[in-house]
């Protein structure tokens, strides 16, 4: 018989599974529309973001995240966490993002965000299949032994995302997202004990991390 417990985790990840089996197949292109002004986006983009992310947000440097075709409100939900608000410390610590977008107002967040989500995603590739493959069970089916859900119940089976909550994982730098996984699991990236990220990085082996994460940057 099941204790508790396994009856517990099984619950959790068939409720994953469900949910990654709805409407996600091709998610809809964002409109944008009252959601910022893309041009202005592109001046700030290539003023302040090109370096890291580069001009069309295809980032080039595998520790930076790539931000084309990502989430509009998303993008500019992480700009607001970057940034210190009435002399209280960020949400999101870093200190180069920090010097990065104190400068910039609520409406040049919008319009960035509005920018990156219009531009076209380059197809990447993982870089050793068999780890890869290792990780698609996980993405696919989460662990039930650990009680660790499918990612795709949250990030859709294609890793394109929900909006605004769940960012597009698709081709996203292996390393990045590794270096993400590890923030939520010794809550670098998040303070709260109760956030979901923090809860489902915990329940992953340094193992596991690393074989979803050479499965995303290969996802299309």
């Amino acid at each position: 018989m099941y204790g508790m417990k396994s009856i517990s985790n099984m619950v959790f990840i068939l409720a994953s599974l469900a949910l990654s089996n709805q409407t996600f197949a091709e998610a809809a292109p964002e409109t944008n529309k009252g959601k910022g002004d893309a041009a202005k986006g592109q001046q700030i983009a290539t003023q302040v973001c090109a370096a890291c992310h580069n001009p069309d947000g295809n980032s080039v440097i595998p520790t930076n995240p790539s931000l084309a075709g990502q989430h509009a409100e998303y993008i500019t939900k992480q700009l607001e966490n970057f940034k210190s608000q009435d002399g209280k410390p960020a949400e999101r610590e870093s200190p180069v993002m920090g010097a990065m977008v104190a400068p910039l107002s609520a409406e040049d967040m919008k319009n960035l965000g509005a920018y990156y989500t219009q531009q076209i995603p380059r197809s990447g590739g993982a870089k050793d299949k068999s780890l890869a493959q290792q990780g698609e069970k996980i993405y696919r089916g989460g662990n039930l032994e650990s009680g660790l859900p499918a990612c795709a119940g949250c990030h859709s089976p294609n890793g394109v995302g929900i909006p605004p909550s769940y960012p597009r994982l698709a081709g996203q730098h292996s390393e990045y997202v590794a270096a993400q996984l590890r923030a939520f699991r010794t809550d670098q990236r998040t303070k709260d004990p109760n956030n979901e990220m923090h809860m489902i990085a915990s329940r992953m082996s340094e193992k596991e991390i690393q074989a979803v994460s050479e499965f995303i940057s290969g996802l299309r």
